[in-house]
């Protein structure tokens, strides 16, 4: 069958054929060294491995011109494929194979010859070595293996460290033959406004199954390489990537043993997530849970480096457990800098600030003080939280401050209460102060200690103590909140606070 390639130039013919490996020296060519076949004429010969009867050697015998210019491909019937003369194809799996053998010529032309191979016997010793294994879990394995990007780089030092490769994310490139990161690594999660975390890989061994499943169809690769070599329509394009449509499918693939480093090769258009130009990936690292491949970008000279797990893997590591420490704690407001105090308002206005000490009385005649307005929210309060590390409780525990309770708020209304399980309507003047452990976001009230000064005497500084030496062993706490009014109400009020101090 005829398959004619339209509208190519003299030039990109030439470039192709040394790209493709064909058996002339391109200085050799000339412009009238231009061979036509019909497919009648194009010829292969195969034999069969002393080793395995589903093992084939295919050879191109098609009597072509000297100093021809061609070159050649073979598609293997099983999802591999080759550029040289010799091809070795693999077929583990019982069933009928069309090998094809295509020549191209520099006019556009291709002649191609195609047969049927026959295999009535599987031959599992073909797949049953390590790479396979690995990659799909055995042939006892029917579901196969899923693997995912390491999208939060969990294994790329152990890929490093076993291989002296400088392999440092999940994805990133280097110098062509590098088999490395060298000019970018991936950090974690760095492309997660991309689809291309959600995509799975299942290998499955019986039937040298690739089973690529996506959330969504969007594609992403290399800009210079996913139309010209890959074939897909390209829509748009931001720096060197390129966007194109892709839902992934049902594929083969094939592992080639004979080299430093096995070779997988995906049939079709298949891609592992991000297309740089060429279906076989080389893996340079390889265990039952974690693998690294490496792409030979030769349209852009460069070598692309992707790390995957297996699916169950791919967890977000926990942050740093935080360091113990006593650090004294003070701020009297009368400096620019300001210990880092948030108020959490929630759905009220603000008008706190620091302002001029309004009732300069004694134990309190400092030039400046923190008004505080308790708002309209169920919930107001001050808190601090440390950066970085957790409170040392075992002799770092009282917390110190100063405080004016106005007599002018309104301590008698009964307001809007967040539930029924708020007994208490009204402001109240009083001072709660409760440490929690931050890490527990909303839910950090329930680890909450709180001790609660109540009926505090108005119009007057009053100097006030919270001792939590009682819970001196819990190393869980990194946030002090202080809450002026009694909380879950809606009552809104003014209070005055001075000379904060956490420490022995």
């Amino acid at each position: 069958m005829k398959n004619i390639i339209k509208q190519i130039t003299w030039m990109w013919l030439l470039l192709l054929a040394i790209a493709s490996c064909s058996p002339q020296e391109f200085d050799d060519y000339a412009l009238g060294d231009v061979a036509v076949l019909t497919d009648s004429e194009v010829s292969f010969t195969q034999s069969v491995s002393p080793t395995s009867d589903n093992m084939l050697t295919f050879t191109n015998t098609t009597p072509l011109p000297e100093n021809s210019v061609y070159t050649i491909r073979w598609d293997m019937g099983n999802g591999a494929s080759g550029n040289k003369p010799v091809a070795v194809g693999l077929y583990p799996f019982a069933g009928d194979y069309m090998v094809t053998l295509s020549i191209y010529f520099p006019d556009g032309s291709v002649a191609k010859k195609s047969a049927v191979v026959k295999f009535t016997e599987n031959d599992y010793s073909l797949v049953d070595t390590p790479a396979y294994r690995n990659l799909t879990g055995g042939a006892n394995d029917a579901d196969g293996k899923t693997w995912v990007f390491d999208q939060y780089n969990n294994f790329a030092a152990e890929v490093k460290a076993a291989t002296g490769f400088n392999v440092t994310g999940h994805m990133g490139l280097g110098p062509q033959g590098s088999r490395s990161q060298d000019w970018w690594g991936a950090a974690p999660n760095d492309k997660h406004m991309w689809e291309m975390y959600s995509t799975k890989f299942t290998f499955i061994q019986n039937g040298v199954q690739l089973k690529i499943v996506k959330n969504g169809n969007e594609g992403y690769g290399r800009k210079a390489s996913a139309a010209s070599v890959g074939g897909f329509t390209v829509h748009a394009t931001s720096g060197d990537d390129a966007m194109f449509t892709y839902s992934g499918g049902d594929y083969t693939f094939s592992i080639d043993e004979s080299g430093e480093y096995p070779i997988i090769t995906l049939g079709g258009n298949a891609y592992m997530g991000y297309y740089c130009g060429s279906q076989q990936y080389e893996v340079i690292y390889q265990t039952d849970k974690v693998m690294a491949l490496r792409v030979n970008n030769t349209v852009e000279g460069q070598d692309w480096v992707f790390v995957y797990c297996l699916e169950a893997l791919n967890v977000e590591a926990p942050p740093a457990p935080k360091e113990l420490k006593a650090i004294p704690l003070f701020e009297d407001f009368e400096g620019s800098e300001i210990l880092t105090f948030t108020q959490d308002d929630m759905g009220g206005a603000t008008k706190s600030a620091v302002i001029g000490n309004p009732v300069p009385l004694p134990i309190n005649e400092s030039s400046k003080v923190y008004r505080y307005w308790k708002s309209t929210g169920f919930y107001s309060n001050l808190s601090f939280t440390a950066p970085n590390y957790k409170f040392d409780l075992t002799t770092q525990n009282k917390v110190r401050v100063k405080v004016f309770i106005p007599s002018f708020n309104d301590y008698t209304t009964e307001y809007a209460v967040a539930g029924s399980w708020i007994s208490n309507k009204k402001l109240l003047p009083q001072l709660a102060v409760k440490l929690h452990n931050s890490e527990k976001g909303g839910d950090a009230w329930q680890t909450q200690t709180e001790i609660v000064k109540t009926n505090l005497e108005k119009d007057k500084w009053l100097e006030l103590e919270f001792d939590f030496s009682a819970v001196a062993d819990r190393e869980d706490y990194d946030k002090i909140v202080i809450q002026f009014g009694a909380e879950g109400h809606a009552g809104p009020g003014f209070f005055y606070l001075d000379d904060f101090e956490f420490g022995e």
